[in-house]
């Protein structure tokens, strides 16, 4: 028997179970992807949360890594223009390791990666950001997330709870998969698996969200994982302490603040 890809509270369940039960067209394939991607990146003007994340290796060793990331979009629109600050604070080994992305729709994101042992600001070039984020089986870019206009899309199938969608990248060769399949829930765009295939059609690579909650009005992943296949093991991430619409400063969102942290939005 298949088990739920998604847990959702009550309040989501009875406004699923309140949709009217009626035939409609499904919306475009680019409609739905970008929706989806507003959803899993887009809530509300800006954003911060405390997350914690635990690497399980091949081994069934754990480590974890405690940090607060803080979003801000730039335009008002969704997929836009978007700033995402990450301030690692436990273990003793990453503590004031910082993350700063500026994502841009329509070029390369910048990414910056500050190592406080060395001192040292690393510019973390566009061929790096589908490498491991700081030892987990996450990406640099599943952090900020993959551009919908990157990748060709096919609507594959769809049942009564979810879209799935099948993605190609446009340029083959910038990535390490060949194509992905996204199963996006109907009622909240939430995308809550997402499979990577490799050259052989294999599943080599398998994202799920575990748990989801209605914070601020917001449906917001607050646990989720990711396991590779070729390595071995998987990384969880939960999400606590979640606000929207904190009117956050730009100003945070530049590299200066990588080697100064804004010790006040970190509480």
């Amino acid at each position: 028997m298949t088990r739920p890809f998604l847990i959702f509270p009550l309040v989501v369940l009875l406004s699923i179970a309140l949709v009217p039960k009626l035939a409609e067209a499904a919306p475009d394939v680019q409609e739905i992807v970008d929706r989806a991607s507003a959803a899993a990146y887009y809530q509300g003007r800006d954003g911060r949360a405390a997350v914690r994340m635990s690497i399980l290796d091949s081994q069934g060793r754990e480590r974890t890594r405690d940090f607060i990331i803080m979003r801000s979009d730039l335009d008002d629109v969704d997929n836009g223009e978007q700033r995402f600050y990450v301030f690692f604070d436990r273990p003793a080994d990453v503590n004031r390791t910082a993350f700063l992305v500026w994502k841009n729709p329509d070029a390369d994101d910048d990414r910056w990666l500050y190592l406080p042992a060395l001192d040292l600001v690393k510019r973390i070039a566009p061929s790096d950001e589908r490498t491991s984020f700081v030892g987990s089986h996450f990406f640099y870019e599943d952090v900020s997330g993959r551009g919908p206009r990157e990748d060709n899309h096919v609507l594959e199938e769809e049942t009564d709870i979810y879209y799935i969608v099948r993605s190609t990248p446009k340029e083959s060769g910038t990535a390490e998969f060949t194509s992905y399949r996204n199963w996006i829930h109907k009622a909240t765009f939430i995308p809550v698996k997402t499979e990577y295939y490799d050259e052989a059609g294999e599943t080599y690579r398998t994202y799920t969200a575990n748990a989801v909650e209605v914070i601020d009005g917001y449906p917001t992943v607050v646990q989720s994982s990711m396991e590779d296949r070729r390595i071995g093991g998987e990384t969880k991430m939960s999400y606590s302490k979640v606000k929207y619409d904190l009117d956050l400063p730009e100003e945070i969102f530049t590299e200066r603040y990588l080697r100064t942290p804004p010790r006040r939005l970190l509480r």
